[in-house]
């Protein structure tokens, strides 16, 4: 709003069909997604800004989702060119400068660095906002959680999460920090990694 922008949350929003898509559950993921498409659509909305990753991978993937659908194909597209990750959004803006904040170790999700193409702009934001952004090891790779991959796949997600937070714990940072809310809730299940 300080920008000049008008933000609207129409209190509506539900789950943007992301977790049942991975689940292969596509009915249920096309019903999502018709209903926020529905929901943006009517709200009409110049973008739509997205603040987890793994959602934002999905809702630019609607175009392609409901392509097939005649009374959503056009719809679908347009809120999929609409939506940003929050960072790509606010990279763009002419934000202040700030010194003096913590040494973080930036963990870069599959869904934002691979799925959206989103590699710097976080840490960008993070260092024009002061703080000490850490280049951590093999930063590419998965911390494991990947959608319902934690839950799938239980065994391989553990040793996926253990490497991911060696490599972390290498950079001594003050605080671990992650766009998406599926890492960062299966990076804090990672407390037994020495």
């Amino acid at each position: 709003t300080r920008l000049g922008y008008e933000v609207i949350v129409s209190g509506e929003e539900s789950c943007c069909g992301s977790l049942t898509h991975h689940m292969g559950k596509e009915e249920d993921a096309l019903a999502r997604a018709r209903r926020s498409v529905d929901q943006w659509t009517k709200a009409d909305v110049d973008t739509v800004i997205v603040t987890a990753s793994g959602c934002g991978t999905t809702i630019k993937d609607y175009g392609h989702m409901l392509r097939l659908e005649p009374a959503y194909a056009e719809r679908a597209k347009a809120i999929s060119a609409k939506a940003k990750d929050v960072t790509e959004f606010l990279v763009a803006q002419n934000l202040p400068e700030a010194k003096g904040g913590l040494r973080l170790a930036y963990h870069s999700a599959c869904s934002m660095q691979h799925g959206q193409k989103i590699r710097t702009e976080p840490q960008r934001l993070l260092r024009r906002a002061g703080f000490t952004v850490l280049e951590v090891p093999e930063g590419h790779l998965c911390c494991g959680s990947a959608g319902t991959y934690s839950i799938l796949q239980p065994a391989l997600s553990q040793e996926l999460l253990s490497r991911k937070l060696t490599h972390i714990l290498k950079t001594e940072p003050q605080e671990i920090v992650s766009g998406n809310v599926g890492c960062i809730n299966h990076l804090q299940s990672g407390t037994d990694v020495p």
